[in-house]
């Protein structure tokens, strides 16, 4: 089939076979390729329902035809990248359509750099972004479910959609958004294919309740399956949809419209910076930390710090010669201090008050306590966040610099977002070392420690074979371990293609699937995204992993 001649005929956006930019789209942030037909920017909601339209109509004469939404390709899960029709909506449908003090509506496209800079003139910010902020697109964050650093004080993006407008496998869009029982009924009666959605998605949730709920992961970031124990909260008599589609990755329907709710931006912020020599006592100190309601809780390991001391001449470009000059001087007594024995963890303890002053007694307070564990060889107040920002780069952008500066070693995030109870830290990171080392495998390690959401970002060469090899058992020893542990195998990056096959080791079989069917009721043809999350095979995955980098 001609996709690019047939879909012309309906669609007013533009479609590009070129092979540039086939091979452009056969990537993402991720270690997988799949190598698209046709690349679709679609012009508004109508070329989305167009396309939809289109594969749904084709889809029996034509069973390689399916769709895979995309907006910036910032995805380390393989969730944006398809073999048939990508939609990507980060060229037209980018409009920001209102925002205030307390709310914005905005389509998918838009990168949530752009967004902040318009929610910044009220004073207000959507809370959840990745370390990708620069880069991510609003749509990827709801595909995804993001979250970030500050997710220990607001929780993930899921906490922020108030409602979306998703074009479905019927080739309409429709609104979806909290419905209070009396609403609930009201829909439910529709004679109609979204009568029937919300008829059928009801009797799943409600019938098998205690066991969807019991299944949730008793950990306080997840970006696993789909959260189905989130839809119907017999509490509240609150059933939402939002909360099926936000972190699916575009695996039921494509998301065209979102609404959020924003927080105000807090008026001042610092940072205490920690270096750990040792680990050995991360159990007592993660607790105490928390004890003074930090509002973000971040670290990472020797190896990242190194690499930023070793790459910071690539911080240049982005900061400005004089900006870098600053940054660059500040350093000197960090690097004297690492003479003294190089940390195995640098904390990054981030506090918000209504003045300074309030923000400086919060650290003051923490470093004060902290003092009674022998772990730590420096201490660094900063109730400015100037000094401080140094440590703030290293830990945002080691992704980066990994991906760009390591030539003969490339990013290989296959372990790279792992959740554990942060109580358990102490047990948890020598074993994971020890798993680490004996694939001898060159990894950083950073993440969120107050909410015990790890990135393990190994180097390797992929091309080789016994590299390659590396790769699935490694994975199932890390997240054997992590399960143990009581945690979750993503907590923000999500399933896609790396962590979908794994997703028989997080659930039941009957919770599965659960899961399985409601994929099955929104996408019975496997139209959007197929071969991420429920219906991802380690086979299908390992056969796309790149060649070459």
């Amino acid at each position: 089939m001609d996709i690019q001649a047939e879909l012309s005929k309906i669609f007013k956006g533009e479609i590009d076979t070129t092979p540039e930019t086939l091979e452009f789209y056969s990537h993402d942030a991720s270690l997988f390729e799949l190598v698209p037909k046709a690349v679709t920017f679609p012009k508004d909601t109508n070329d989305v329902k167009s396309v939809v339209s289109f594969v749904t109509k084709n889809k029996a004469a034509h069973p390689e035809l399916n769709i895979t939404p995309r907006t910036r390709g910032t995805d380390m899960s393989g969730g944006a990248i398809g073999e048939s029709i990508i939609v990507d909506v980060s060229k037209h449908m980018t409009t920001l359509y209102e925002a205030t003090a307390t709310s914005a509506h905005v389509q998918p496209g838009m990168t949530y750099k752009n967004f902040e800079v318009e929610t910044l003139k009220y004073g207000s910010i959507m809370p959840s972004y990745p370390a990708s902020r620069e880069l991510a697109g609003l749509g990827g964050m709801v595909s995804t479910n993001a979250g970030g650093e500050k997710s220990l004080e607001f929780g993930k993006t899921d906490n922020f959609v108030t409602e979306l407008k998703v074009v479905l496998v019927d080739g309409n869009e429709y609104t979806v958004g909290p419905l209070t029982r009396d609403e609930l009924n009201a829909k439910m009666g529709q004679d109609d294919f979204e009568g029937n959605l919300y008829r059928q998605t009801f009797e799943l949730v409600d019938k098998h309740y205690d066991e969807i709920h019991a299944a949730a992961p008793k950990v306080s970031k997840d970006s696993t399956g789909y959260h189905l124990w989130n839809i119907w909260n017999r509490d509240t008599g609150i059933f939402d949809l939002t909360k099926l589609f936000v972190g699916a990755q575009g695996t039921l329907g494509i998301v065209t419209d979102i609404k959020f709710r924003l927080v105000t931006k807090p008026k001042f912020s610092g940072t205490l910076v920690c270096y750990m020599h040792t680990i050995n006592e991360l159990g007592e100190v993660i607790p105490a930390v928390l004890s003074h309601k930090p509002a973000t809780f971040e670290c990472f390991d020797d190896n990242t710090l190194w690499l930023s001391f070793k790459f910071f001449f690539a911080f240049l470009t982005r900061l400005g010669l004089w900006t870098w000059i600053k940054l660059a001087l500040q350093l000197i007594p960090d690097g004297l201090m690492i003479i003294k024995g190089v940390p195995q963890l640098i904390l990054l303890i981030e506090f918000n008050g209504e003045s300074v002053e309030e923000v400086k007694r919060k650290i003051h307070e923490t470093k004060t306590d902290l003092k009674r564990f022998s772990s730590f060889t420096y201490m660094e107040e900063d109730e400015t966040e100037a000094k401080s920002r140094k440590f703030w780069m290293m830990r945002r952008e080691s992704f980066n610099l990994l991906r760009s500066k390591v030539k003969d070693k490339h990013t290989a995030p296959f372990i790279d977002d792992f959740v554990v109870p942060p109580a358990r830290l102490t047990e948890f990171l020598p074993q994971l070392r020890e798993i680490i080392k004996k694939y001898k495998l060159l990894a950083t390690i950073a993440g969120h420690l107050g909410d015990g959401n790890f990135h393990v970002i190994p180097l390797m060469k992929i091309e080789d074979p016994k590299e390659r090899a590396k790769l699935k058992p490694a994975m199932k020893e890390v997240n054997d371990l992590v399960i143990s542990y009581g945690g979750s195998v993503s907590g923000e990056h999500n399933d896609g293609m790396v962590r979908g096959p794994w997703l028989e080791q997080m659930y039941s079989p009957a919770v599965l699937g659960y899961m399985r069917e409601m994929k099955h009721l929104y996408d019975p043809e496997n139209i959007f995204n197929p071969h991420k999350k429920t219906d991802a095979t380690w086979d299908f995955s390992f056969s796309h992993i790149r060649e070459s980098f």
